[in-house]
């Protein structure tokens, strides 16, 4: 992995905003009414070299495929392993549920995601690994054609599977874990062993709190965390930590977050993951300023943060000086060469959902080039 060793590197969470045309192949292949998979095929491979070159024109370090051919970056597994089908209704979190008339007002004005959630229904295994090696494929390609320092994929940590695809068939949820987790085994040494630096998405070790695990207390909640840590670091056992990154949040809504678990709670959980680099909303009102929290904590030397310096949940361009601050107060707490500029959360989580305008979600990503530039003209003044 690539460190700050000259300036401050940029990076995202991953997912960027998908084009009609690209969210509607996805959605036809979801309904498994593909006409022409070969036409499809050419929709997703074209989509993920233009979102690389626009990365790479931009000035971003770190790019990814923009998760192009996902609906989402934890459903996509159904069409990967066995043991998925049918549908989960949704489940909003806590602090969504507590204010009815936002939740009504949020799908009446579109910003609710559209897909399916399908229930583990049987054994979790690898069932096909041609999406994956047509991710691998594309990602390569378009690097070659648009090169950037460092390039990552996502892919789910067995823990946000379980929290959006409940269990109907392993005898506890703790089975359930260990059957994810060696099944994305096999797709995490995969990314890796294509010279792709893979990042873990994560939210459940935050956003769990008050979804899936919201009538536990915090301190069940905490040993639960920790579990799913366990579990995932067994599944990464093959891989070095310097190749891997781990992506924390508390979900890519708007909403009041009020319920959210402090990063004070978190943070000494989430730093025993094995991925070098922690990657962590930092930018958005409910934890701005939880920044201080790392500099009251005690930051293993092997870990590289990513702190999110821009919210991906407003139509607002961050100004680049406010970037640049945002950078510096970390590289004051663990230092520069640590430190790599990222987003809160993604800009297209979901296909054909995002609040952020796409052109917008690009105009923010450069300015937080411009203020990884600014930063780094006095980190290495």
């Amino acid at each position: 992995m690539r460190l700050s060793t000259e300036r401050i590197l940029t990076t995202h969470v991953g997912s960027l905003p998908r084009s009609q045309s690209v969210t509607e192949v996805l959605f036809a292949r979801e309904r498994g009414d593909t006409v022409d998979a070969r036409a499809d095929a050419a929709v997703i491979t074209d989509a993920v070299a233009e979102v690389v070159r626009r990365q790479a024109a931009i000035g971003i370090d770190v790019v990814s495929d923009g998760e192009m051919s996902k609906i989402s970056y934890a459903t996509y597994i159904a069409q990967r392993f066995s043991g998925f089908g049918g549908d989960t209704p949704r489940e909003p979190g806590q602090d969504l549920v507590e204010f009815p008339g936002l939740l009504t007002k949020l799908a009446q004005r579109g910003s609710t995601a559209k897909y399916r959630r399908p229930r583990c229904i049987g054994a979790v295994s690898v069932q096909n690994t041609g999406p994956l090696q047509a991710d691998l494929a594309n990602m390569r390609a378009a690097i070659t054609v648009a090169p950037a320092a460092e390039a990552f994929m996502n892919a789910a940590s067995p823990g946000v599977i379980a929290l959006f695809q409940p269990n109907d068939y392993y005898r506890t949820q703790d089975d359930y874990l260990v059957a994810l987790a060696e099944a994305m085994r096999s797709e995490y040494e995969a990314i890796v062993e294509a010279g792709i630096v893979l990042q873990i998405d994560a939210p459940d070790l935050a956003m769990g709190r008050h979804t899936m695990y919201r009538s536990r207390s915090l301190e069940e909640f905490e040993g639960l965390a920790a579990r799913h840590i366990e579990v995932l670091n067994h599944a990464l056992r093959n891989i070095p930590a310097n190749r891997a990154r781990m992506h924390v949040c508390w979900g890519n809504y708007e909403g009041p977050h009020h319920h959210d678990v402090p990063m004070q709670r978190l943070l000494p959980i989430v730093l025993k993951a094995k991925p070098q680099a922690l990657l962590f909303e930092a930018a958005n009102p409910r934890h701005a300023h939880e920044w201080a929290v790392f500099r009251d904590t005690r930051i293993p030397v092997d870990k590289v943060l990513v702190p999110g310096v821009l919210a991906t949940t407003t139509n607002y361009i961050e100004h680049p000086l406010l970037v640049a601050e945002r950078i510096e107060r970390f590289a004051d707490i663990v230092g520069r060469e640590r430190v790599i500029a990222g987003t809160d959360c993604g800009f297209g989580t979901f296909a054909g959902f995002g609040p952020v305008e796409p052109d917008i979600a690009y105009l923010k990503l450069a300015a937080m080039v411009e203020g990884a530039r600014i930063a780094s003209s006095k980190l290495w003044a």
